[in-house]
């Protein structure tokens, strides 16, 4: 390919240097321009030419990895996917580089070759083709406070768009070297009969990928406190989703908190499901509950929105709304269809809101959405939908 990715890897430890490069070189799609030691020496190379991605080591000497991602986001947005330790303090650094601009994060690869050269590499090589198809903007302190402490008023009301047939007009061309290894089969069998769904509360399925976890973070604060119980599936590494979740929990008037097997789905109550595994929805009578579960990568991930989506349509069916936010891939896409056909509402971000127009896009080819809103509208949709439910 002629116009392959550039990716800047910049990291204190040689071997990282050394590994990462040449799992990214095995990509067709990807080539490594350069790499830096630290962020000064990375400085200068992007003054001599600009990357498409900057993969990033938090704990470096000289200048850390967050304020040089704050510089970069201030001066002169680079996408950057953040590669880090799994300690407490490098999941917790971590975080604050998706509020400070980072496009991904993923966790600090083993070396141990078996491992590393098949999973790891293909969450490495997606995260940085996601990075590079993603929306960026400069970041001023002010905002990053805001991000802290927000206190921005509601935003005007934005249209619906209402979706009755398959859209075919897209293409799909940009998402092609994102296809899956697995199915939701490999988790839980699409099942050949519908399933005898009595009505219950409601319960809400949301998926979402790159730019998601400042969507979810939009979303959550602004839910009020009775909202039905909703379990999350957000791409992200082993490890990070805890404190992802613990951070929400900070944020919103739901309990957030990372999804432990068995787990309770109930009003007010948000489960992100963990790194590393799958999460589905069960149902024992009325009551909502969690599984979480080992598998295969699915759609190339674990967790996988499919996986969710899948299970909410046979356990939950019309009692259930599905949502699929920004995200490369097609992820949730044929979940999302699988629950509009069992008699679920679903949702999908906006094109204009999406940090990567990928996921919902499928879902929409797919034919399994509903709306198309605006991510600032989607609360105030949800509390439409949930009142003329009770209707």
């Amino acid at each position: 390919m002629d116009n392959k990715i550039k990716v800047l890897v910049v990291d204190d430890s040689a071997v990282v240097r050394q590994s990462l490069s040449a799992i990214l070189e095995a990509d067709p799609e990807i080539e490594v321009m350069g790499t830096a030691a630290d962020p000064i020496i990375a400085v200068k190379k992007i003054m001599r030419e600009v990357p498409d991605v900057i993969t990033l080591d938090i704990e470096m000497p000289r200048m850390d990895g967050l304020t040089f991602l704050r510089k970069i986001m201030a001066q002169r947005p680079i996408p950057v996917v953040v590669i880090s330790s799994l300690t407490t303090k490098g999941t917790e650094a971590a975080m604050k580089a998706l509020e400070y601009g980072a496009s991904e994060v993923i966790g600090k690869p083993s070396m141990n070759p078996d491992v590393f050269f098949q999973e790891s590499h293909i969450m490495l090589c997606d995260a940085v083709k996601a990075a590079a198809m993603s929306k960026l903007r400069r970041i001023k302190a002010d905002d990053i406070m805001e991000k802290v402490n927000p206190t921005r008023p509601a935003p005007a009301p934005q249209p619906v768009s209402r979706i009755s047939t398959v859209r075919t007009t897209i293409p799909s061309a940009s998402i092609s070297n994102v296809q899956p290894k697995y199915t939701a089969d490999a988790v839980l069998e699409k099942s050949s009969s519908s399933d005898l769904v009595i009505p219950t509360e409601k319960i809400i399925a949301l998926g979402s990928s790159t730019g998601g976890t400042e969507a979810i973070r939009v979303l959550l604060s602004s839910m009020p406190e009775d909202m039905p119980g909703i379990a999350i599936v957000q791409h992200m590494p082993e490890g990070f989703t805890r404190s992802f979740s613990n951070s929400l929990d900070q944020i919103s008037r739901l309990s957030v908190k990372e999804a432990e097997n068995g787990d309770k789905l109930y009003k007010g109550r948000v489960l992100i499901a963990p790194g590393n595994k799958h999460m589905l929805i069960k149902r024992v009578g009325k009551e909502y509950f969690v599984e979480v579960k080992e598998g295969p990568l699915v759609n190339r991930h674990r967790p996988s929105v499919d996986v969710l989506f899948r299970s909410a349509a046979r356990y939950a069916g019309s009692n259930a709304i599905g949502i699929i936010l920004t995200g490369m891939g097609n992820d949730g896409a044929k979940g999302m269809k699988e629950m509009h056909d069992a008699g679920a509402h679903t949702i999908a971000q906006d094109e204009q809101s999406c940090v990567v127009y990928g996921m919902p896009k499928e879902a929409v080819k797919e034919g399994g959405v509903d709306d198309v809103v605006a991510l600032d509208n989607i609360t105030r949709h949800l509390v439409s939908i949930l009142a003329s439910s009770r209707v």
